[in-house]
């Protein structure tokens, strides 16, 4: 058994119990197990969302006093060494008397890392990286925006398999059948805000919601966001969607998603046309692509992407394929961007659990 191996099972657990914890803003979702001296575990505990107690000091709350004295906790994310809404777990672990701290995940944020500095500075063990690829894989859109500064990006188009998104007069309502558009409803209800530009309003007049097979409102619908500086008339649409609607007045997309990621917002699904689509991808600023591709031939000038800064084949934007999936008649594909060598880029990050 490897050194990172004796806490494997205790680290797929808080895992587990990190899946209850909020999918959207800015707050991760952290598991943690607390072990005793024999490894048998005797508190558990996740974040639940801003304003609740972390994952650490959840677990610790089920302990009486001393419960915890040479106690191993094992938690997902590196304890945080901040104050935000509540304060530091690294402190809190300290004063329970953990004696060890086992990670998955070091806190990427330039104000709330440092808890595990400061644990060992107090004397406590600590152990990083257990099932660093699973929590990873996990924590993923979270990391991607703590990391960033900005929230993971989705970009989501429906074309034809000649990549027409319409037919030559604009037309292009119903490209895909009716299981991929009910896939396309659950990702905007997984999503914290849906991104259009000013051409959508005007052109289709969509209302931005998340509905079920029988067009009802589903449980948590994504705030609606409209790019441009044209005019929206008072009586589109998005005006009657469940979420007041938030008008980013420029064209600027980097100054969007700064902006979007200052109101909370972590996971953001951009269904905006071709023009906005291809906007996102030239700024370098996709995380995902969701493509659904119909099995039908259009032709004609209306492509899903535009130009997205490519001059010459060496300068093509390459991707990775995650998954292929049939959806009735059609196929969806989930891709990421396969990043250019030296590219990459920090922001200016917070770890926001609590």
């Amino acid at each position: 058994m490897t050194r990172t191996g004796e806490w494997d099972a205790a680290m797929r657990t808080a895992l587990r119990l990190a899946e209850g914890g909020p999918a959207t803003g800015v707050n991760p979702r952290v598991g943690c197990v607390i072990l005793d001296a024999e490894g048998r575990t005797i508190a558990e505990g996740f974040h639940r969302g801003a304003g609740t107690a972390h994952a650490e000091v959840d677990a610790l709350s089920s302990l009486p006093e001393g419960g915890a004295t040479g106690a191993t906790a094992v938690v997902t994310l590196e304890p945080c060494n901040h104050w935000g809404l509540t304060g530091p777990c690294s402190e809190a672990l300290i004063a329970a008397g953990v004696a060890r701290v086992v990670y998955a995940v070091a806190d990427p944020g330039r104000h709330s890392s440092g808890g595990a500095e400061r644990l060992r500075e107090a004397g406590v063990a600590v152990t990083g990286g257990v099932l660093a690829e699973e929590a990873e894989a996990f924590l993923d859109d979270w990391l991607t925006a703590a990391r960033l500064g900005r929230p993971y990006i989705t970009v989501k188009w429906a074309s034809t398999l000649d990549g027409r998104a319409a037919a030559a007069d604009g037309t292009s309502k119903w490209i895909t059948g009716a299981a991929a558009r009910q896939r396309v409803h659950e990702q905007r209800e997984a999503s914290d805000a849906i991104v259009v530009g000013t051409g959508t309003v005007l052109a289709d007049d969509p209302s931005l919601t998340a509905r079920g097979d029988a067009g009802e409102l589903l449980a948590t619908q994504p705030t609606p966001v409209v790019v441009g500086t044209r005019a929206v008339p008072n009586d589109a649409a998005v005006f009657r969607h469940p979420n007041p609607v938030i008008f980013e007045g420029t064209h600027d997309l980097h100054q969007v998603v700064a902006d979007l990621r200052q109101r909370g917002f972590r996971r953001v699904y951009v269904e905006g046309g071709p023009t906005l689509a291809s906007a996102f991808v030239e700024a370098g600023l996709v995380d995902e692509y969701a493509i659904y591709l119909a099995p039908s031939l259009l032709g004609g000038p209306r492509f899903a992407l535009g130009d997205i800064g490519v001059a010459t084949i060496a300068d093509q934007r390459r991707l990775r394929i995650l998954d292929v999936e049939r959806l009735g008649g059609d196929l969806y594909l989930r891709a990421v961007p396969v990043p250019p060598p030296a590219t990459a880029q920090q922001g200016d990050t917070t770890h926001q659990e609590g």
